[in-house]
């Protein structure tokens, strides 16, 4: 009896250095990702356009950094800010209703069509945007943007919560509704609470969508509401690629969504897995 149990522990000590082994291969391409990123923003242009390539810089060189931060940085990480957050809650206050509808009411055939904008290309709505959006007035403007986001974002907060309010049990809502509430008090007061974790975990991931704007972002967008994606792009020239500002921006750009991942990851975790386990 007692061999068992030892061949099961090395059994499962086997399993559990084997899933950890895969993991680190997988994560080794990202993480090189990110060390070379930081390894270009430290070094100066001669190592980082050098052959051999030089991993590591001789000297630590923050006038990539002071470059990046120099000019309008705070300026478009602000609308890049107001963009992803309005998207954000745009997002979710219209498309929570639609998925809470989509399940009760069994609109899934309606749903279906609502991956149309997804499927289709981002490229194929930018002149009908671009002409439509110059006769309203709304190039080069925050609530612009924030709608052109909405139109490839919204199919996915509202499939996302799909999923999400199948999960909640039917028996609550059918109560409230004999109790004499109303098809809104029952969304806001029973079936909102209660994919409240799935809710967290689908905005947290709109705003990271948003926050990567770029296409409609350079097509749709101007001096005025230039987002941090755009504004690195600027920095790519026909003369010369000066690696590090371009790194050095890069990083800055991925510190406050790496930031927010880290402390917001058991909002994830837990509204991703959200109803998985039912019993």
């Amino acid at each position: 009896m007692a061999m068992k149990i030892n061949t099961y522990k090395l059994l499962r000590r086997a399993q559990d250095l084997g899933l950890t082994i895969l993991a680190f291969v997988f994560m080794l391409p990202t993480a090189f990702v990110f060390f070379w990123m930081i390894s270009l923003a430290l070094k100066s242009q001669v190592e980082n356009t050098s052959y051999p390539p030089i991993f590591l810089p001789s000297s630590l060189n923050l006038q990539n950094f002071a470059r990046a931060l120099g000019g309008d940085f705070w300026h478009h990480t602000w609308n890049t800010l107001i963009i992803a957050t309005g998207t954000t809650l745009l997002g979710l206050l219209l498309g929570a209703p639609a998925s809470f509808a989509v399940v009760r009411w069994n609109y899934h055939r309606l749903a279906l069509f609502t991956l149309i904008a997804r499927i289709v290309p981002a490229m194929c709505y930018l002149i009908p945007w671009f002409v439509l959006f110059r006769q309203l007035r709304l190039i080069n403007t925050h609530i612009g943007l924030i709608l052109a986001n909405l139109t490839v974002i919204l199919p996915l907060i509202i499939w996302m919560l799909i999923s999400y309010f199948e999960d909640t049990p039917r028996e609550l809502e059918d109560a409230a509704a004999i109790d004499g509430c109303s098809n809104y008090g029952i969304f806001w007061r029973i079936a909102l609470p209660l994919a409240g974790p799935g809710v967290i975990a689908t905005g947290i991931i709109t705003f990271i969508f948003s926050w990567n704007i770029f296409l409609f972002a350079i097509v749709l967008g101007g001096r005025d509401t230039r987002v941090l994606p755009v504004a690195v792009y600027s920095l790519l020239t026909f003369e010369e690629i000066n690696w590090g500002p371009l790194a050095a921006a890069a990083f800055l750009i991925t510190v406050p969504v790496l930031v927010l991942t880290m402390f917001v990851q058991r909002y994830i975790v837990s509204g991703l897995s959200f109803g998985a386990v039912k019993g």
